[in-house]
């Protein structure tokens, strides 16, 4: 006995393909944050369109809780630029600085895209991960001499 065609059929995606993946993170987001044995973080993420056309900025903003209990309030701001299937990563600096460029593939049911970043003299593996339900993760590996962390954040729509 086959099974309905309905079954071999690709998981629909909120994501779309990598060509769409840039436009869908425009809006607002919640993100969870574990850094390894070191902070925990909630808050709100925000990609805004720039005027600049295909750029986003990127911000973030939210409550640090450290490993010893001590809280307070964090923020981070970078310029997401697409590109095609995928998008780049800047620092929010002038003139911005490249972060990763992220080539977007699918996984499975989902999409996924990596990329390393030397900060010497440490060593940045990004990771996203890009899920049917409309969530998404990035993980940063960090590892040298001067930083030695896992960072994990997941990101779901607001609202």
């Amino acid at each position: 006995m086959s099974e309905p065609a309905h079954a071999l059929s690709p998981h629909p995606s909120f994501w779309g393909s990598p060509d769409t993946v840039f436009d869908r993170l425009a809006g607002e987001w919640r993100l969870q944050r574990t850094i390894e044995g070191q902070a925990t973080m909630s808050g709100v993420a925000r990609f805004t369109p720039l005027e600049a056309e295909g750029m986003l900025s990127y911000r973030e903003e939210g409550r640090i809780r450290l490993a010893d209990g001590k809280e307070f309030e964090g923020h981070r701001e970078y310029v997401f630029e697409r590109a095609p299937g995928g998008f780049a990563v800047h620092f929010a600096e002038t003139p911005p600085r490249l972060f990763h460029a992220i080539a977007i593939v699918r996984d499975g049911n989902g999409l996924a895209g990596s990329a390393t970043h030397l900060c010497t003299p440490d060593t940045y593996d990004s990771s996203y991960r890009f899920l049917p339900d409309g969530t998404f993760t990035i993980r940063h590996v960090v590892h040298g001499p001067r930083k030695d962390y896992l960072s994990e954040t997941v990101f779901s729509r607001r609202g």
